[in-house]
């Protein structure tokens, strides 16, 4: 992916938000976008100044760290007083991240996707571009979302010596295939054996057409909103339309016999790291159908083909693993160096309570 490339997405995404309302493109999104420059690259920023706004996690940590942790609490139905006390302890963020202000933030690098990897940096770029921001929006916390302990270790320390402070976020799973091909897990073979036994024709992003889009939404809803949480991005048909059509993400799906898409899933490149932050399938099919592992052998070949990185998010953890997937933990990058004492004190509280309480949550029970 060449910087050219990665500028052009930036401005793409910008206009994209210029021209529209938010909620047309996202439903549950109130932001507002921007871009900043930072060395060589155009990054996409977001801006949110009245944190009563409601909007969803991507712009939203109060959502991120509070709503969507008490949703997962449901994994721990089995547990009732486990997850009591942790819905209590959760809930405790709730006044915290008030004082803290953390909802009015500006977040650099945010693509809008559950996951942005980060560009090169470098510690004068990094401290120099914070600067512009804070004089900029004063008032404002400055957050970077999606480093991670795996591929980010030398940027987290950049961040760190720039003033900023990791917040852990949730535990992910990595794919890596940039210097050597990951061992082929049995799991992984019968993927790509299901992918191959021609029930379902491999769509192309050449060959998307206007009423896929649509469907790719109903999918996308069925899997990610109406199966796992309402909190996630209410992204539309526009969106998806608009994204595709200016090269932010790659589209491809698995048609059935009826000509409509039974899968769905899209790819986001930024240098050597792809992820897939839009997957759907048709939950009606039977299971036996394997729609979910196809959509992930095409990720998976996706990634060895062209020697990258595939961060493959959060969620599913055994069957990750059994992929070939290695766990790590991801951070927010926060900065608030400036503001009242009062604020920092609050976000400092947060930050702890994630350390000692969210983290061996996370490394427990691979949430």
């Amino acid at each position: 992916m060449t910087e050219n490339n990665n500028n052009a997405k930036a401005l793409s995404l910008h206009e994209l938000f210029e021209s529209e309302p938010t909620e047309n493109l996202i439903g549950n999104l109130r932001t507002r976008s921007g871009l900043h420059s930072f060395g060589r690259d155009l990054l996409p920023i977001t801006i949110n100044s009245d944190p009563s706004l409601p909007t969803c996690y991507l712009c939203c940590p109060s959502v991120a760290y509070i709503d969507y942790a008490r949703d997962e609490l449901r994994h721990f139905s089995d547990f009732r007083l486990l997850s009591s006390m942790l819905d209590a302890v959760v809930r405790l963020g709730y006044p915290l991240i008030r004082a803290a202000q953390l909802d009015r933030q500006v977040q650099i690098n945010n693509w809008l996707l559950a996951t942005n990897p980060i560009p090169d940096v470098t510690g004068s770029t990094l401290e120099a571009t914070t600067r512009e921001i804070v004089l900029a929006n004063p008032g404002h916390v400055v957050i970077w979302r999606s480093l991670n302990d795996y591929s980010d270790r030398d940027a987290i320390r950049i961040f760190r010596q720039a003033g900023y402070r990791m917040f852990p976020a949730r535990q992910i799973y990595m794919f890596d295939c940039r210097d050597t091909q990951p061992k082929l897990h049995r799991d992984e073979r019968r993927d790509t054996a299901l992918l191959e036994n021609g029930e379902f024709t491999l769509v192309s992003s050449s060959e998307f057409r206007e009423d896929d889009y649509i469907r790719a939404q109903v999918l996308y809803q069925h899997l990610y909103l109406e199966k796992y949480t309402w909190l996630n991005p209410h992204y539309t048909p526009a969106f998806m339309k608009s994204m595709h059509a200016n090269g932010i993400l790659e589209f491809q799906g698995l048609r059935a016999e009826d000509g409509r898409l039974a899968g769905v899933i899209a790819f986001f490149d930024t240098g050597r790291t792809m992820t897939a932050p839009i997957v759907g399938y048709d939950s009606a099919l039977p299971q036996a159908k394997g729609l979910y592992r196809m959509l992930m052998a095409l990720a998976a070949q996706r990634a060895r083909k062209r020697k990258m990185l595939y961060n493959m998010s959060a969620g599913a953890a055994s069957f990750k693993r059994n992929r070939g997937g290695v766990a790590a933990l991801e951070y927010s990058a926060v900065y608030n160096i400036g503001l009242s004492p009062g604020r920092r004190l609050a976000a400092l509280l947060v930050r702890k309570i994630l350390e000692w309480v969210g983290v061996p949550v996370l490394r427990s029970f691979e949430l």
